[in-house]
């Protein structure tokens, strides 16, 4: 059986590559709209540029190996469960960043209040303007 080959899909070098690797039976049973969709697919897989990209092969006796490092900011879309998660972190994060500065706020103000000499409570303190005194001042 003869390959088909007068459709311009077919000539497309991913196309063609993948096609080329198949029994011609089965590559003769896909349609253009097939095989335009699989273009689209392989076309998703091309790589990026990266900050960093080392490749290098290394001989050890009769055998090669190869060594690739790859570094560079992710740009593909989180699956849910990352999405979910990295949501909860930035929830977590902001709560403690809040709440932290509510406290320092809160110290400030019993700073201020203790310099000014305000007693909120008779014979009451919780001991921070004395500390302060001593350490600061």
């Amino acid at each position: 059986m003869k390959r088909k080959l007068h459709s311009p899909i077919r000539q497309h070098p991913n196309i063609h590559n993948l096609l080329s690797r198949m029994n011609t039976d089965i590559a003769d049973s896909f349609d253009d709209n097939q095989l335009f969709e699989l273009n689209k697919a392989l076309a998703g897989r091309r790589w990026g540029k990266h900050r960093v990209d080392c490749r290098f092969t290394l001989n050890f006796w009769r055998k090669k190996y190869y060594l690739v490092i790859l570094a560079g900011r992710d740009v593909r879309a989180l699956s849910r469960t990352e999405s979910e998660l990295a949501r909860l972190s930035m929830a977590l994060f902001t709560t403690l960043f809040l709440t932290g500065c509510a406290l320092l706020g809160l110290l400030v103000l019993y700073l201020v209040k203790s310099a000014l000499g305000i007693d909120l409570f008779e014979n009451f303190s919780l001991g921070i303007w004395g500390w302060f005194r001593t350490n600061f001042g």
